[in-house]
């Protein structure tokens, strides 16, 4: 596990985006489980779970009705339609970690991203995710097995699209060994959580 909190700081949003098929949720959820004081932010979506999924863990699956509820409200601080699915995050996690010093990730699309940024331009960190190439990509969507030619090569063009919103983004990670991107994604949070930016004001160092 890796450690390299420092107290009296605020909370990081740690955000990662990619196109579809370029395996941010896999380093997602690797991430979680070996970089130390890292939390998952689980956002909602309208859509059917797939298989291996797990309500509560990799999506909080919710009705139509229930998304426009809390987008109603302002309980959302981003939100985004992808393809047919809504998805949103919710945002009370949110300013809870920001304001305990928790860090927290979110796997979330360039809409979203955007979103995030603009509510917490202090506290939110954003990570690009890319394959090697895009017949990698191609490939990755492709052994899924799950879609129909039409909607792989609208991913496909949408994927075109969407990798060229990278320089907007903090940080890029070309994703070719899930490992290896893991462990450049460390070194960003480790990095981002040492920066003097984020320790709160009263922060005293060398108070005994």
């Amino acid at each position: 596990m890796i450690d390299a909190s420092l107290p009296q700081r605020r909370g990081i949003i740690f955000i990662l985006s990619a196109p579809s098929g370029a395996g941010k949720t896999t380093i997602s959820r690797a991430a979680r489980k070996q970089i130390a004081g890292l939390e998952a932010s689980v956002s909602l979506t309208t859509r059917k779970p797939r298989e291996g999924e797990v309500a509560g863990i990799d999506y909080r699956f919710v009705s139509d009705d229930e998304f426009k509820r809390k987008l109603g409200a302002n309980e959302l601080a981003e939100w985004a339609q992808v393809f047919d699915s809504s998805y949103g995050t919710p945002r009370e996690p949110l300013d809870a970690a920001v304001d305990s010093g928790t860090d927290i990730l979110l796997d979330i699309d360039i809409q979203g991203a955007q979103q995030i940024r603009e509510i917490y331009p202090d506290d939110a960190v954003t990570i690009f995710v890319l394959p090697p190439s895009f017949k990698d990509l191609e490939g990755r969507l492709r052994g899924r097995g799950t879609e129909t030619e039409d909607k792989i090569q609208h991913r496909l063009d949408r994927a075109r699209e969407e990798a060229l919103a990278y320089p907007e983004y903090d940080y890029l990670i070309i994703n070719e060994h899930v490992e290896e991107s893991l462990a450049r994604l460390a070194a960003i949070v480790a990095a981002e959580r040492m920066k003097v930016a984020r320790l709160r004001t009263d922060f005293e160092p060398w108070k005994s």
